[in-house]
């Protein structure tokens, strides 16, 4: 276990992607099974133990601890495993520091009665980083940086093989991936997929700027619509049905109206949608509403029937079309979704006659959630990964608006120390007075240098204490304005302006801007009726 956490104390505390990758490689190679594969399975969120969650530790701490000095030292830290691992009391003769196969294995077989004394046990038994490592991984919280992704990345690192491989082979593995291992050691043959309907590798698009359009010939590129959903792949092969993020993760529970309706052979890239009552693509908060669902109820599939504007073909029937250009590949595409029910439609292509009509196009799209256009080589194979110069996503340029502070609450892990999550609004009329009210709430978009003056600003201008939140001085008179970027406007009945804000970040810091003349919630609301619902 001591070793796992010193994994995650180092993964926490180091920015570099690279030096993340190496971190990872290393331990892979110094740690023995099953220990490095359950150190996988646990960054790659391929463990789940349901009898340890957040309430139960702070029970177990409440015990140990008076519970004032808990919530002043919780209130101050801001993350739950950090401040019960420095603040617990070690009782004297604990056990040896357990293995963390010990762990997993107690966690998964335990009474979720019994595993609170487990836990504290182990508690007992670990240094302050052990502990932290402990509560990381029983609540689920890891927050080290490294996507599953970069984990899997380091393993093909570590193995000197394609990522795409590892990729390809993930869905058939199981923890502790012992099979996997002897692979990448050089021990074993590469094991054989087990996965029924495996996910494909994706093919990404690069960001584009004017300097990528001078070098480009409209005639070699196909344009067509963005849309604002989530990228999925939808497989159906010899009876197996599967519906996978872009990054591979398996979402079919959660969709089953879209996987019964996968009554074909072969694999889809495109967008997952859900429908409103006039049958076009509804907003994004709606699709929201069924993400990260472990179960979805018919009355949820009944007000939000989801479906997939599709993209691309890969595979059709036993055909792999990867290797296809674009060209020919949508060409089958189109002829593919004419049988393939009502839950799947074709995305349509925009006519490129010149770069700057297709801007016009682009700044203004026949539908709000059309988010901007994808430029595709006509000659393009689907290839994993991001190749320059194949694809290109050319986004709507985010709409502005200049908000007011409101309240701050501390970050997590290396920010838990700093005020980082703002809370913003715009004046609006109320009983003849002008008011703030909320808008929205961003956490990233400032540098390291703008988040301590961020910070700064909350501390000598807190009005009143809620926990970790702190509300800040904001009138007509005194305020600091924060020009935010957005990608869209949907109605919320949640908050007390009825709106709220699609990807909000903070553009830029208005030092400059007197909180007076911060924009109203009317301008707000013309852009959602003109722009995104139509009235």
């Amino acid at each position: 276990m001591q070793r796992f956490a010193t994994l995650l104390d180092r993964l926490s505390l180091t920015p570099q992607r690279n030096a993340k990758l190496a971190l990872m490689a290393e331990h892979f190679g110094a740690v023995p099974d099953p220990e490095r594969g359950l150190a996988l399975a646990a960054i790659t969120g391929g463990l789940d133990f349901k009898g340890a969650k957040a309430g139960a530790i702070r029970k177990l701490a409440a015990e140990r601890v008076d519970p004032v000095l808990f919530e002043l030292s919780y209130d101050y830290v801001g993350d739950l495993a950090e401040t019960t691992a420095l603040i617990w009391p070690q009782r004297h003769g604990a056990n040896r520091s357990p293995e963390l196969s010990e762990v997993v294995a107690g966690l998964q077989s335990v009474p979720r009665a019994e595993a609170p004394a487990l836990i504290e046990s182990w508690l007992d038994a670990l240094d302050a980083t052990g502990r932290w490592a402990l509560l990381k991984l029983v609540t689920g919280g890891l927050r080290i940086g490294v996507s599953a992704r970069l984990a899997k990345t380091a393993l093909a690192q570590y193995g000197n093989v394609d990522v795409i491989e590892i990729e390809e082979l993930w869905h058939g593995l199981e923890p502790p991936y012992t099979e996997l291992f002897a692979w990448l050691d050089g021990k074993a043959d590469k094991p054989v997929s087990a996965a029924k309907s495996p996910y494909r590798p994706v093919m990404l698009a690069h960001p584009i700027e004017d300097k990528d359009l001078q070098a480009m010939d409209p005639d070699d590129f196909a344009a067509e619509w963005k849309w604002d959903g989530i990228r999925v792949q939808a497989v159906s092969e010899d009876g197996v049905r599967r519906l996978y993020t872009r990054t591979g993760d398996d979402i079919s529970h959660t969709f089953p109206d879209v996987l019964a309706a996968l009554d074909f052979e072969g694999v889809i890239d495109g967008e997952l949608l859900v429908r409103g009552s006039d049958g076009e693509p509804a907003p994004f908060a709606d699709l929201q509403k069924r993400l990260n669902r472990k179960t979805v109820s018919k009355a949820m599939m009944d007000r939000h029937p989801a479906f997939i504007r599709a993209y691309d073909l890969l595979v059709e029937g036993d055909e792999d079309l990867r290797p296809l250009p674009f060209a020919k590949r949508r060409k089958r595409l189109e002829s593919f979704v004419e049988s393939a029910g009502d839950r799947i439609d074709l995305s349509p292509l925009a006519p490129i006659e010149s770069w700057e009509k297709l801007d016009a196009q682009r700044q203004d799209p026949p539908h709000p959630l059309a988010e901007g256009v994808m430029l595709k080589r006509l000659d393009s194979a689907y290839v994993p990964g991001r190749p320059k110069g194949q694809w290109w996503k050319w986004k709507r340029d985010p709409f502005l608006v200049d908000a007011v502070m409101l309240y701050a609450q501390r970050g997590h892990g290396k920010r838990s120390s700093f005020y980082s999550d703002f809370t913003f609004g715009v004046w609006r009329k109320i009983d003849g007075e002008d008011q703030l009210v909320p808008v929205g709430k961003a956490y990233f978009g400032f540098t390291d240098e703008e988040l301590k003056k961020l910070d700064k600003f909350v501390r000598d201008n807190t009005i009143e204490r809620f926990g970790p939140v702190r509300s800040v001085t904001a009138s007509k008179d005194a305020g600091m304005v924060l020009e935010i970027a957005f990608e869209g406007l949907q109605r919320s009945p949640r908050h007390k302006s009825g709106i709220a804000m699609r990807f909000p970040r903070i553009h830029r810091i208005r030092w400059d801007k007197p909180a007076a003349e911060a924009d109203r919630l009317e301008a707000l609301e013309a852009l959602l009726k003109s722009r995104f619902d139509g009235g």
